[in-house]
């Protein structure tokens, strides 16, 4: 299960519960546990439409720490109209010159929906601070008033929830190494994420401040340690289950019907141009 920030805490030193104790999860016992925490998930996805709940999961983290992965083992299985995926781009023009959190807030959910941030309006503490797209006035004024701001979505009934996905510098340059030498990666290499790279204890620092500033009783911080891609994503999923209260609701059993009569039909020889049976 993750762990839970600590205000003060280091993480460049705080211990990862994988590290050095088991080794990688063999891929049939992790599609195995997958496949029960994705059995889940359906039902949580049915819980929060009957209930009219509000849910925000904020994944962060450095690049390459495994956010994108987490986020597409818990949406591979649920509705897409349920479980929404916010990752946005570069601001506009425009919505630089809008108050900073405004393009996020058009993205919260309604009632019966779940919006998972690939990123979140955390770009300022984090990357815009670090790579100078934001004044240091302007990210330590985010930093302090981002905890009332939260608040305000949790009084409006939003559930709230932070992942920070942690990774070490040695699997982090493992990761980007991949990325360079394997063709169906190559498009997830930016510029910014080489930088970055360089970054790391400029990163780290930014991460600190943001953490210990921003880890509040109505919306904690919980930690993710990555270095185990599989570890981490089963992980990430069970805990975020345990944090919403939700009951497997009574369906109707389903019965197939019976196929309509032909009433004299004939399937037509199509004229038309299909597909190559290459395989």
């Amino acid at each position: 299960m993750s762990t839970k920030l600590k205000r003060g805490s280091n993480l460049e030193h705080a211990p990862d519960p994988s590290d050095g104790k088991a080794s990688k999860l063999k891929r049939k016992y992790f599609e195995k546990e997958l496949a029960k925490l994705h059995a889940e998930l359906v039902k949580l996805q049915e819980w929060v439409k009957h209930k009219g709940l509000k849910i925000v999961v904020i994944f962060e983290g450095r690049d390459a720490a495994g956010k994108g992965g987490a986020i597409k083992c818990i949406t591979e299985r649920v509705s897409p109209r349920v479980f929404r995926v916010v990752a946005l781009p570069a601001p506009t023009e425009r919505e630089k010159s809008q108050m900073y959190v405004q393009r996020y807030i058009i993205h919260l959910p309604a009632a019966g929906e779940i919006v998972i941030f690939d990123r979140s309006w955390y770009n300022r503490a984090l990357v815009e601070r670090v790579m100078g797209f934001c004044t240091e006035e302007q990210a330590k004024y985010f930093i302090q008033m981002c905890p009332e701001v939260e608040d305000a979505f949790v009084r409006s009934g939003i559930i709230l929830i932070k992942y920070w996905f942690e990774v070490s510098q040695e699997e982090q340059t493992l990761r980007f190494m991949s990325r360079i030498s394997d063709e169906r990666k190559i498009w997830k290499l930016s510029p910014m994420d080489l930088e970055s790279h360089r970054r790391w204890y400029d990163y780290s620092r930014a991460r600190d401040e943001m953490l210990a500033a921003t880890d509040s009783k109505v919306a904690p911080w919980f930690i993710v340690p990555a270095d185990d891609k599989r570890r981490a994503r089963l992980n990430c999923i069970t805990h975020f289950l345990s944090l919403i209260p939700y009951q497997q609701l009574r369906r109707t059993p389903v019965k197939l019907p019976n196929r309509q009569r032909s009433n004299g039909y004939k399937e037509p020889r199509l004229k038309h141009s299909y597909v190559p049976s290459v395989y």
